[in-house]
């Protein structure tokens, strides 16, 4: 199936989020919780891509290994980080010897300890090059792309970021999948401006329930997303982590029931190698095929 039937007239998708893990049994952890997740009928999982390529082959195994579990799609992760156009083709062409699906093309950040983005030389230094690429070398592959709905943190302004992701899409993504947000507003006022620039492939909102406050602070510190004022407090009440779980998992399933009653094409869940948080979330919702 293409990328983008996932989300086409009558049908919501949803897709969740692994990323490679460091050992043996977090492996073995991972698989339990694909087998989990399978039972909400997911239209496909992605697995995260370390910078400079250097968890490649285990996001491959993952992949590999999640495919065969669940006879469903699966999209690997790929950046720009780190890599000459020869060696993102090499991958290119090991993921689809491997059965990958889909690619989502991501610039990716600057690696640890630095604060700019520079290509390698022979490398790639955007995503819509990225996607040009792919669509030049694998046009197979669907392409799935990042968008910013509080802004990318490196981008002069919204109107700048949106001429971005303009030239992403242009170049040949299928969907946009955003990055992390808690305030639908910046999703609806992102999903709005899409339209505006003429933007017409399926805009998917990505959703990070917060389980622990710290942790999400810092990934929110990365990415430069924004935790409301209100949600913090709630989550800082009471020094426990079943509290924190229990509202910040709350607030994740509020904001996706609103999401879904304001006609998304369908919901995508950073669910951090763990089902507990996604099962609470997707409790008696419906994904897929919606009853008409």
């Amino acid at each position: 199936m293409k990328l983008a039937d996932h989300y086409r007239p009558g049908h919501r998708g949803l897709s969740f989020e692994l990323f490679p893990p460091k050992s043996e049994s977090g492996l073995a952890s991972l698989y339990e919780t694909v087998d989990r997740l399978v039972r909400y009928d997911p239209s496909y999982f992605t697995c995260t891509f370390g910078a400079g390529g250097s968890t490649q082959g285990l996001t491959l195994k993952v992949l590999d290994a999640v495919r065969q579990r669940t006879n469903l799609p699966v999209a690997s992760h790929l950046t720009c980080v780190g890599a000459t156009v020869d060696q993102i083709v090499q991958y290119l062409r090991q993921a689809d010897r491997q059965g990958v699906d889909y690619i989502v093309a991501l610039r990716g950040d600057p690696p640890r300890g630095e604060t700019k983005f520079s290509a390698v030389a022979g490398g790639l230094s955007y995503a819509n090059e990225l996607v040009e690429l792919i669509r030049q070398r694998s046009p197979a592959f669907g392409i799935a792309v990042a968008g910013y709905p509080e802004v990318h943190q490196e981008a002069l302004d919204a109107a700048t970021d949106m001429q971005y992701l303009k030239r992403k899409v242009d170049a040949g993504a299928d969907i946009v999948i955003t990055q992390l947000f808690y305030d639908n507003a910046d999703f609806y006022r992102f999903r709005d401006a899409c339209a505006a620039n003429e933007i017409d492939v399926p805009i998917v909102p990505g959703l990070l329930p917060i389980t622990n406050l710290a942790q999400a602070q810092r990934i929110t510190s990365l990415c430069k997303s924004r935790i409301p004022a209100s949600l913090a407090s709630r989550l800082q009440e009471y020094d426990d982590p079943q509290w924190q779980f229990q509202i910040g998992v709350q607030h994740a399933r509020e904001q996706m029931l609103d999401l879904l009653e304001n006609d998304v094409v369908g919901v995508h869940l950073y669910v951090l190698n763990k089902s507990q948080a996604a099962e609470k979330m997707l409790e008696d919702c419906q994904f897929g095929a919606l009853a008409r």
